[in-house]
């Protein structure tokens, strides 16, 4: 694609969009749309996704993959879904013969997420993958290479780091408007609303620290703009009949350079949802950082982050998108998904351990 590119610049041909396959042309105001298939169509699909791509600029819904046929006609008469895009489980490799797809976005429970991704990115589409990226750094590895054998850009769902707010959070990790960091908080959890079963399975890669810790163990890194170096932590649970295989509540503490301590929980039992700055001569924070909507903030001088006016899925989609148009790096790259399960899986350890101090 390269090659053609340089050819097509070096010989100064003008192009029309429609005659240049994907991904169209770059110089062209009328930039055709990705077409995205959707892999799994459960409550996140169905009640964010899809409608996000409907306000995208950049990406359309155009297929998806699922095990219940009784949604297939549900999805189809909703968008559209031509009878050729529709796959289940057994037949999605062969997306790879489908130009009307350009990207494979996995939103399977989380311990599904390597085989089905590895499928997505062996079809030569591009890879969207949600958080948590998969259950052990092992598999996130997996699916870094099987995208990296391919050719094709792998992009987590990290929807914060394309939120205005949050990106200026990490802007603030780098030029430090408020002196050295000292201290953060970090939290994310919920406490009522039915819980998706297989969030209660092991296996499944269930349990509060995969499903919301992420978002806790993300923002102590993007807030700080470092890797944490040491971890501890602890596990409990109030309801034993309902959380016999996974965690409950997760409170740890990771240790930054510079000195810097972040203390970070998630609970399926808690309303959480804080992230707070320390810093030398003031602070800030995000509260609620990591809603769908209404992200909001202030400093101790007094400054306002108001909430974005965007839907955060579909700007999450239309830079994913962009990074692929215009062959360029991905703003969450499966290495920033892979850092927050080794520390997951740290996590897990120390507090099998009741506590134990561990090196990262």
């Amino acid at each position: 694609m390269e090659k053609r590119r340089d050819f097509i610049k070096k010989s100064g041909l003008i192009i029309t969009a429609s005659l240049l396959p994907f991904p169209g042309n770059l110089f062209s105001n009328n930039q055709k749309k990705l077409g995205v298939a959707l892999v799994g169509l459960g409550y996140y699909s169905t009640d964010l996704l899809a409608p996000a791509l409907q306000q995208t600029d950049h990406c359309e819904l155009r297929g998806i993959v699922t095990g219940s046929p009784e949604k297939i006609p549900v999805w189809q008469r909703r968008y559209g879904i031509k009878d050729t895009n529709v796959y289940n489980y057994k037949n999605m490799h062969e997306i790879a013969n489908n130009d009307d797809i350009d990207v494979i976005y996995i939103v399977l429970p989380t311990g599904l997420h390597a085989k089905y991704a590895i499928i997505a990115a062996n079809t030569g589409k591009h890879v969207w993958c949600e958080k948590p990226m998969a259950r052990t750094a092992e598999e996130c590895r997996q699916i870094i290479d099987a995208c990296k054998k391919n050719g094709v850009k792998l992009s987590i769902g990290y929807r914060m780091q394309h939120e205005t707010n949050t990106q200026t959070i990490m802007k603030w990790a780098e030029t430090k408007p408020y002196g050295k960091i000292q201290h953060v908080i970090s939290e994310a959890g919920y406490n009522g609303g039915t819980i998706n079963p297989w969030k209660l399975e092991k296996d499944m890669g269930g349990g509060a620290i995969y499903d919301m810790g992420v978002y806790s163990i993300n923002a102590a890194r993007y807030s700080t703009g470092l890797e944490p170096v040491g971890v501890s932590a602890t596990q409990s649970t109030r309801r034993p009949e309902i959380f016999d295989e996974v965690d409950e509540t997760t409170t740890f503490k990771l240790e930054f350079p510079e000195g810097i301590i972040v203390d970070g929980k998630t609970s399926f039992g808690e309303n959480l949802n804080n992230l707070e700055v320390t810093c030398e001569n003031g602070w800030y924070y995000l509260r609620p950082m990591q809603s769908y909507s209404g992200v909001r903030g202030k400093t101790s001088d007094g400054k306002i982050l108001a909430p974005m006016g965007k839907n955060q899925q579909a700007v999450q989609m239309d830079d994913d998108a962009l990074a692929i148009i215009n062959n360029k790096p991905v703003l969450v790259p499966g290495e920033d998904g892979l850092k927050d399960i080794a520390i997951v899986e740290k996590i897990n350890e120390s507090a099998a351990l009741g506590g134990k101090r561990l090196s990262l």
